[in-house]
């Protein structure tokens, strides 16, 4: 997609080829003909790698890119079914929530349209761990085949519920809650009652639902997104940051409809048929509602305050050709961690440059490699936090992030 080696052996480079875009510096593939005319807004990232401090798979990867600390021996020992933890390093959208409140009517960070990956397999890394549930981001659902409607479990009333109804809820959950804590001092339990506080401020706010509201959007703006489940969630970030909410993360809903063939869950992790897989299916998607986004927040005079990232919890291996879908005839790529690349976009980010450089292969960062912590010491620095300081439960300081360095040469 982003490190294109049309020199190296074909074994490597595979069936696709590069394509000009409207920054001089930046080549992509030719299968993102959209995203090429908005290359000018964005700046790509090469060499980030762990270190060889992941396992290579999905939850340590997932864990790593979205909190910037390297995961622990829990990851090795226990792999994907290693489970989110309360003791965890919080998602760096959460982090974000503690320090850049919005505006108080809606979530300060808000997930769409799933939480990855089915249970039992939750991914690590996407909730507030060690600093408090309270943190945790809201959730908006959203699916393949309605993918105009999107729900928030925690904001949605049942059937026959009030706003009345709900305030008598609250107040037996008040009485409930007060009972345990006579028992039960843990901070948890208070972190839970303070979640439940801000689900029911939400619940009685009133125009909280209008913002989850898509369908107001007119014909041709939904058009332009594509009118998939992974478009419309990049429109329902681009209200959400219009409502000032501090932080969004957009995960991309797989499409079991394509799984099999190409040996995946029906997303980015191709096993099997990979240039089949992204030339008809998650190629043009994402073009399409990628492109969509920062055109969007272009026009609208947004991109200059809004930070996009684009990454991912693993690579691809440099060589074509997984065991597990039959070799080189399979034409799948197997996981990779020690080389990807990262977009970014706006937010301070000068656009059309690049950083570091790859091998001839993209196998190996080959000059300025980049950590998931320097990503997010970067994305901290867009975000205007430079105080990572926290306190845990005993009161006792400590810092969120020591690790990773911004990327100052991307920024204006």
């Amino acid at each position: 997609m982003w490190d294109m080696k049309p020199d190296a052996p074909i074994e490597f480079r595979g069936e696709f080829s590069p394509i000009a875009t409207s920054s001089p510096d930046i080549q992509i593939c030719e299968h993102l003909p959209m995203l090429a005319k908005q290359a000018h807004h964005f700046s790509m990232v090469h060499g980030v790698t762990d270190y060889g401090r992941a396992t290579g798979d999905h939850h340590a990867g997932y864990y790593y890119n979205l909190t910037g600390h390297p995961p622990d021996d829990t990851f090795r020992t226990q792999g994907n079914d290693r489970r989110p933890l309360p003791t965890d390093w919080p998602h760096m959208g959460c982090v974000v929530g503690t320090k850049r409140q919005g505006n108080g009517k809606l979530p300060d960070v808000i997930s769409l349209p799933h939480k990855p990956s089915k249970l039992p397999f939750t991914r690590p890394g996407q909730f507030a761990g060690r600093i408090g549930m309270e943190f945790d981001p809201f959730f908006l659902n959203g699916s393949v085949e309605q993918p105009l409607d999107f729900n928030a479990p925690t904001l949605t009333l049942s059937a026959g519920s009030s706003p009345e109804r709900v305030h008598e809820r609250r107040a037996l959950l008040e009485t409930l809650s007060n009972m345990r804590r006579e028992l039960d001092h843990d901070e948890n339990v208070r972190n839970y009652s303070r979640q439940q506080q801000r689900a029911f401020q939400l619940l009685s706010a009133s125009g909280t639902a209008g913002a989850f509201d898509i369908k107001t959007e007119s014909a041709s703006t939904l058009a332009r997104y594509g009118g998939t489940v992974n478009g419309t969630s990049l429109l329902m970030a681009r209200r959400l940051v219009e409502a000032g909410v501090p932080f969004i993360t957009v995960f991309w809903k797989e499409n079991e409809a394509i799984a099999s063939r190409c040996k995946s869950a029906g997303g980015w992790d191709t096993h099997g048929s990979n240039f089949a897989c992204l030339r008809e299916y998650l190629l043009p998607e994402f073009d399409r509602s990628l492109s969509a986004l920062l055109e969007d927040l272009h026009q609208r005079g947004l991109l200059e305050e809004t930070l996009v990232l684009v990454t991912s919890e693993m690579g691809r291996k440099p060589q074509v050709g997984d065991p597990r879908s039959g070799g080189r005839s399979g034409a799948g790529r197997d996981h990779w961690t020690s080389c990807m690349s990262v977009l970014m976009a706006g937010g301070g980010v000068q656009g059309g440059r690049t950083h570091g450089r790859t091998d001839k292969h993209a196998a190996y960062p080959a000059e300025k490699p980049v950590g998931p912590e320097d990503i997010t010491k970067s994305v901290y620095h867009a975000m205007g936090i430079d105080d990572l300081n926290a306190v845990d439960l005993l009161g006792r300081p400590y810092n969120l992030l020591e690790e990773g360095r911004t990327l100052s040469d991307l920024f204006i």
